[in-house]
């Protein structure tokens, strides 16, 4: 909200707009660190426009905005063009409620996950046999791609065939990469093969939950569609800053594909069941998200008066959650740059509060598919790590960005060898 004076006792910089300030320090994920380094855990600062926002990198402050179920319009706004049945990101709660219930249903269940794994599997070996045969890879860039290609077939189900899947993939880049200038051929073919799935006689898991539920065809389209563009990047760029960190660091490289080579016994690729057995992988991509969270904040808006320890925010006020911040907070995490997958143990995780690890965000407008992205990255992780080597490839420098997700801004290039070479 604007010119509030009950935000003036917030620390922070200057009020003035924010744009400038935002870009010297390289985007708002990094403005945010700073912010928080100088200024304390509760931050007030100025928004592109004038207007000014709270951004809280606390996580017990955070418990006493868990409930909120409201995200600002303005800021989800760019997000307009790529729907036609309301903006799915800032639809009411009373709305939003029972279609995130549905979802979950869905996204979040062990049956749907088994379904579609045989088919993540494939997807995967594709990628590694690719990968062998070429020896120099581009991880973002190709992980990306494989993310969506796993999207498609959860949420389109089977049937698409391989030159429609590529044409899919190549459209939602269009899509992504320019939507403000709502690049309508490749619109129209996203939204007509989401119409053609929905006509079909048989249906793919989430389409057909979402229509039993009672949807519009318009609806489940643009359900299908948010989907695709939250989990395009998410799930390739998780992985990509694992094998990142884990090139810098062999002893856990070599830990990790020892629990691989014990957990599948002489197998290829894992098991369903085979994930839940791969324990210091799941610390390795925890942590990963923890040093470089997909996505970088998240936002809300008050709907009513918020205490945040000694300050309390009006109704109306823009609320960031710096997820890197929190995750850089060093009450939480002692030598907070420095990476340790087994801050995860069961031990090392008692007592810490529950808010200090978010990757996927936290209350009523978290994630819907995270337990889904879960599943995808440690079966990805499990197939390459078993087949492949990975090695750095010598003369980057690794500049993390935002763009939609967090960036390495010119890729993150990977020398791999098989592991029987």
């Amino acid at each position: 909200m604007r010119g509030d004076r009950t935000l003036d006792r917030i620390p922070g910089p200057p009020p003035k707009d924010g744009a400038e300030a935002i870009a010297a320090a390289g985007g708002l994920h990094n403005y945010q660190r700073k912010l928080h380094a100088e200024h304390g855990p509760v931050v007030r600062l100025a928004l592109p426009g004038g207007d000014v926002a709270v951004s809280v990198a606390d996580p017990v402050l955070l418990e006493a905005t868990a409930g909120i179920d409201k995200r600002p319009d303005e800021l989800f706004a760019f997000l307009e063009p790529l729907q036609e049945a309301g903006n799915l990101q800032t639809l009411p709660a009373d709305e939003h409620t029972p279609w995130r219930r549905v979802l979950l249903t869905v996204l979040a269940g062990r049956p749907s996950h088994e379904a579609h794994f045989a088919r993540f599997t494939e997807l995967t070996v594709d990628l590694a046999d690719r990968w062998e045969r070429q020896g120099s890879v581009e991880l973002q860039k190709d992980l990306s791609e494989l993310s969506l290609r796993m999207i498609c077939a959860y949420a389109l189900g089977g049937g698409l065939s391989p030159e429609r899947s590529a044409h899919v993939v190549s459209a939602f880049e269009d899509v992504l990469t320019e939507h403000q200038a709502q690049p309508r051929a490749a619109l129209a073919y996203l939204r007509g093969t989401v119409d053609d799935v929905l006509a079909a006689p048989e249906r793919g898991d989430l389409v057909a939950a979402l229509a039993e539920a009672g949807m519009s065809p318009a609806r489940i389209r643009d359900s299908v569609l948010m989907i695709m563009l939250a989990a395009h990047h998410t799930t390739g760029v998780a992985i990509s800053w694992t094998l990142y960190l884990l090139s810098r660091h062999p002893s856990a490289a070599d830990r990790a594909t020892a629990e691989v080579d014990a957990v599948l016994a002489g197998r290829a690729v894992p098991d369903y069941a085979d994930l839940r057995r791969m324990t210091y992988l799941d610390r390795v991509l925890k942590e990963a998200m923890r040093l470089y969270p997909p996505g970088p904040y998240g936002a809300r808006e008050t709907t009513e008066e918020v205490t945040l320890g000694e300050y309390t925010v009006p109704p109306g006020t823009t609320i960031f959650y710096p997820f890197w911040a929190v995750h850089m907070n060093p009450e939480c995490w002692p030598e907070p740059e420095r990476f340790d997958p087994d801050r995860f143990t069961p031990e090392a995780s008692a007592g810490r509060p529950r808010l200090a690890h978010i990757p996927f965000g936290f209350g009523p407008r978290s994630c819907e598919g995270a337990a889904l992205a879960m599943v995808e990255a440690r079966l990805v992780l499990a197939v390459l790590l078993k087949r492949l080597r990975f090695r750095l490839t010598p003369g980057q420098t690794i500049t993390p960005i935002e763009r939609f997700v967090l960036w390495a801004q010119n890729d993150i290039r990977m020398d791999v060898t098989p592991r029987s070479g």
